[in-house]
C-alpha cells in the first residue's frame, strides 16, 4: 500500500511541476503542455494565453477553436485552401490544418503558374513597359498611365487572384507538425475581421510579378509591388505564432536594376494596417527580407488602434522596419535582433517610431557586428516615443534612445502615454534570448 501510495504521489508532482513551467512561460508561448496522465494540448483547438499582449485584450483571440467536423479542413493544394477558407464574410468559425508546402502560383487544377501566364492575354511586356515610361522620355512628375499601365494593371489582378487568400473570421490556420507546413508566393489577407490565428507556417517566395513604377517615391523613383506574406487591414484580435517569413530562395541581391533603381518583388513580410488592433505576434522568424513589418500604413492611419505586442520573434537578416511604427501603441519585447549582413540584406535599422507612435521596447538583445553602432538600432521623424530599458547590446545594458538622440537631428522622445498590462511571458533579462530563442522560434517548432 506504501508503494501504491508512493507511486501516485511521485505522478501529482510531475503533474504540478509541468504544469506550474507551463503557466509561468503561457500557453501562448507555444510550448507543448503534457503532464503524466494526459496527451499533448492539440495545436488546433489552442486558443491565446490571457494577459498574452494585445490580443488578449477585450474577448481574446480564439480563432477557429468552436468549429465542428463540417468547418475543419486539412488542405494541401492552393485549391483546397480556397474551398477551405470559403466566403470572407462568412463567420462561421473554421479551423484550416496546412499539410506541406502549398504553391500559391498554381491553378485550380494544381498546375505550374508563371509570370507569363499572367501576363498572357493583356498585352503587357516590361521591355514595352521600360520603354514607356523611361524617365528621359516620359519624365518624373507623375505616375505611369496609359496602354502598358493599363496591361501591368491587368496582369497584376490575374496574379492576385491565385496568390491572395481572403481569412474569414474566427479562422485558425495552422501548420500540420512534421509537414513542412507553409505558403509559397502566397498572401494571407485578413481584412475587416476578427479573430484570426496563424500559427506553424513557413511563408516564403511572396513575389509581385508586376512590380509598378513611382518616378515620384523618393528623390530616385522607385518600383513598388504588391502582397505582404500576412497582410492585416482594419482586422482585430489577431495572434501570428510560431511561423517563419523569408524572401527566399530569390533574395533582393538577385533583383535586377532599371531606370536605376532596383526592380523590388517583395513587400511587407506581416504588415499591420489601415485601424488594425489588438496583436500579438509571438515567437516567429524574420528573414532575409527589407520592409519587414509596417505598423499603420500612413501618418493618420487610425488614432487609438493599432495596439500591437511583439515578443520573442528572431530578427537576421532584416535591412527595416522591425518594426515601422506609426500613431499606435506598441509593445515590443524578449526579441532577437541579429544585425549581421546576411544574403545581401544589410540592416539599416531596427525599431522606427514616427508619427506620435508610443512604443515600449525592454529586454530585448540585439547582436551587432564588429564596427556597428547602437546609434543605428533606432529610427525616427522626431514626433515618435520609444520608452522601456533593459535593452542589452552584444550583452551590455545600453540606452538604445540616448545613442540615436546623440547622433540624430530628429530626436525620439522617452516618455510614453501608456503602461504594458498584458505582458505574461516577460522575462525581466535578455540575457538568454539568444540561446533560448535559437529553437522555441520559428515554424517546425510546435509539436
Amino acid at each position: 500500500m506504501a508503494a501504491a501510495s508512493h507511486r501516485r504521489s511521485l505522478r501529482k508532482r510531475r503533474t504540478l511541476v509541468v504544469s506550474a513551467a507551463v503557466v509561468a512561460a503561457g500557453v501562448g508561448a507555444g510550448v507543448v503542455v503534457m503532464n503524466a496522465n494526459a496527451a499533448p494540448v492539440d495545436l488546433y483547438h489552442q486558443t491565446l494565453a490571457a494577459k498574452d499582449g494585445w490580443a488578449s485584450s477585450g474577448s481574446g483571440t480564439t480563432g477557429g477553436t468552436k468549429a465542428d467536423a463540417a468547418h475543419t479542413f486539412t488542405v494541401s493544394t492552393r485549391a483546397q485552401l480556397v474551398k477551405a477558407l470559403g466566403s470572407a464574410t462568412d463567420t462561421t468559425p473554421r479551423i484550416i490544418k496546412v499539410s506541406g508546402t502549398i504553391d500559391a502560383n498554381t491553378d485550380d487544377a494544381g498546375k505550374k503558374q508563371t509570370c507569363a501566364d499572367y501576363a498572357s492575354g493583356t498585352g503587357y511586356s516590361l521591355t514595352a513597359y521600360l520603354k514607356a515610361y523611361d524617365p528621359a522620355t516620359y519624365g518624373r512628375s507623375k505616375l505611369p498611365s496609359g496602354t502598358q499601365e493599363k496591361a501591368r494593371a491587368a496582369a497584376q489582378a490575374k496574379q492576385a487572384k491565385n496568390v491572395v487568400f481572403k481569412v474569414p473570421a474566427n479562422t485558425s490556420i495552422v501548420g500540420v507538425p512534421g509537414t513542412k507546413a507553409g505558403i509559397t508566393g502566397g498572401m494571407l489577407q485578413i481584412q475587416n475581421v476578427d479573430n484570426v490565428i496563424v500559427r506553424n507556417l513557413t511563408f516564403a517566395a511572396t513575389e509581385d510579378c508586376f512590380p509598378q513604377w513611382d518616378p515620384t517615391d523618393g528623390d530616385d523613383g522607385n518600383w513598388n509591388s504588391n502582397y505582404d506574406s500576412v497582410t492585416l487591414r482594419g482586422a482585430t484580435h489577431v495572434w501570428a505564432d510560431h511561423n517563419t517569413f523569408t524572401d527566399g530562395p530569390h533574395f533582393d541581391s538577385a533583383n535586377p536594376k532599371y531606370y536605376g533603381r532596383e526592380y523590388q518583388i517583395h513587400d511587407g513580410a506581416l504588415d499591420i494596417t489601415k485601424g488594425s488592433d489588438l496583436v500579438t505576434v509571438e515567437r516567429n522568424q524574420f528573414t532575409n527580407h527589407d520592409k519587414t513589418m509596417l505598423i499603420g500604413s500612413s501618418d493618420t492611419d487610425s488614432v487609438g488602434k493599432l495596439r500591437v505586442s511583439i515578443h520573442h520573434n528572431v530578427w537576421k537578416g532584416i535591412v527595416q522596419r522591425a518594426p515601422l511604427a506609426r500613431i499606435g501603441q506598441i509593445h515590443v519585447y524578449n526579441n532577437l535582433y541579429d544585425t549581421t549582413t546576411l544574403n545581401g540584406y544589410a540592416p539599416q535599422y531596427s525599431i522606427n517610431s514616427r508619427a506620435k507612435a508610443q512604443v515600449v521596447a525592454e529586454n530585448n538583445y540585439w547582436k551587432l557586428p564588429s564596427g556597428a553602432k547602437p546609434a543605428k538600432v533606432l529610427s525616427g521623424d522626431g514626433t515618435g516615443s520609444v520608452a522601456g530599458g533593459g535593452n542589452l547590446v552584444n550583452g551590455t545594458v545600453t540606452d538604445l534612445v540616448a545613442a540615436y538622440n546623440a547622433a540624430s537631428s530628429k530626436k525620439i522622445k522617452t516618455t510614453v502615454n501608456w503602461t504594458p498590462a498584458l505582458t505574461a511571458g516577460l522575462e525581466t533579462s535578455a540575457m538568454n534570448l539568444p540561446t533560448s530563442l535559437a529553437t522555441t522560434t520559428g515554424a517546425g517548432v510546435l509539436k
